[in-house]
């Protein structure tokens, strides 16, 4: 499986996201944002986390208009996978490749700490390999990751089984930790090609470090 990453001015999570998965048995390949096509071999594309142009004006608001965007949309439309972790979630939203936006969190902090995640859809590639219900410890790490979204489009999202996760505690009760809609922590497209969340399954390979919940998480794409 070939997972191409993007690199934006600004985005610090790109070799955790290539360490990951190549402990997967990846090949992977990172793309710089001035690039203006997506690697033809491609068979997930993920835009990784960080400040990509220092989050100036909104998360994410510059990075869209980067050459290489325009390719990913193309990617996307013809039925590409794309997963945008953190700022990749902030950038996709920002794109309308996913709906909703991403605010500041409610209590204007940055939030860096592993957090509980509840498991609600898995007849997607990305969370195929977990059961609905299932609790996983994963880190979060962000200043902007309260999402949101009105309340035609929450119904919609809801009506098409496009949320992924949401913030819970660890027997799995709701504990928002941003503000989010709903405790949203990721959702899908209405094609279910596209996933955006604000968590790191990237920095959750190893139970050494707090958690490999990560791992069943991204192991989903390998045999989607």
């Amino acid at each position: 499986m070939k997972v191409s990453i993007l690199q934006f001015p600004g985005t610090n999570c790109e070799y955790d996201t290539e360490y990951a998965f190549k402990q997967l048995g990846c090949e992977t390949q990172i793309v710089w944002h001035k690039e203006t096509a997506v690697p033809a071999d491609t068979d997930l594309l993920v835009i990784a986390g960080g400040f990509s142009y220092g989050d100036y004006l909104r998360s994410g608001a510059i990075a869209r208009f980067s050459p290489v965007m325009q390719a990913v949309k193309v990617y996307a439309d013809n039925g590409g996978k794309v997963l945008g972790i953190c700022n990749g979630f902030q950038v996709l939203t920002e794109s309308h490749l996913l709906p909703g936006a991403l605010k500041r969190n409610d209590n204007l902090h940055f939030i860096s700490r592993h957090h509980h995640l509840k498991v609600a859809a898995t007849e997607n590639a990305f969370l195929n390999r977990c059961e609905k219900g299932d609790v996983l410890n994963v880190p979060i790490a962000h200043h902007d990751g309260n999402f949101y979204i009105d309340s035609e489009g929450l119904k919609e999202l809801y009506a098409n089984d496009q949320v992924l996760l949401h913030y819970c505690d660890a027997e799995g009760n709701i504990s928002n930790p941003n503000g989010s809609v709903d405790a949203i922590a990721g959702i899908t497209n209405t094609a279910k090609n596209v996933f955006g969340l604000m968590p790191h399954p990237e920095r959750a390979m190893e139970a050494i470090l707090g958690s490999d919940d990560g791992r069943r998480m991204l192991e989903g794409f390998l045999s989607a």
